[in-house]
């Protein structure tokens, strides 16, 4: 197989749709997606469709890593570019509530 080579503008969209199907992997003890909860800090795509989600948690003993990383990778079928997904697990900058966005903290009853 040989590798495209996708212009800029073909891997915005291609992280778009990546975020977007990101949106789909819901917290199940919050309730809402990790992208408006703002735990997906990057994505990395490369050529070759090797995909990297760096990716932090509200806790650093959180229990769902697992199953938010199994989540990630069932999502990241639906995008066709995508051959593989490496999430890595980082821990700075340190996750608050500053990172959720306005729908994460209205649906919290954050102020």
């Amino acid at each position: 197989m040989t590798d495209k080579k996708y212009t800029e503008e073909e891997v915005a969209k291609i992280k778009d749709r990546i975020l977007e199907a990101l949106e789909m992997v819901i917290d199940p003890e919050l309730g809402i997606d990790i992208v408006n909860l703002g735990l997906v800090y990057e994505i990395r795509f490369e050529d070759n469709g090797h995909t990297e989600i760096d990716m932090t948690l509200t806790t650093m003993g959180c229990p769902l890593a697992d199953l938010l990383t199994d989540q990630i990778h069932d999502v990241m079928r639906e995008i066709p570019e995508v051959t593989n997904v490496e999430v890595k697990l980082v821990w700075y900058p340190a996750w608050t509530v500053d990172k959720m966005s306005r729908y994460a903290r209205i649906a919290l009853g954050i102020r």
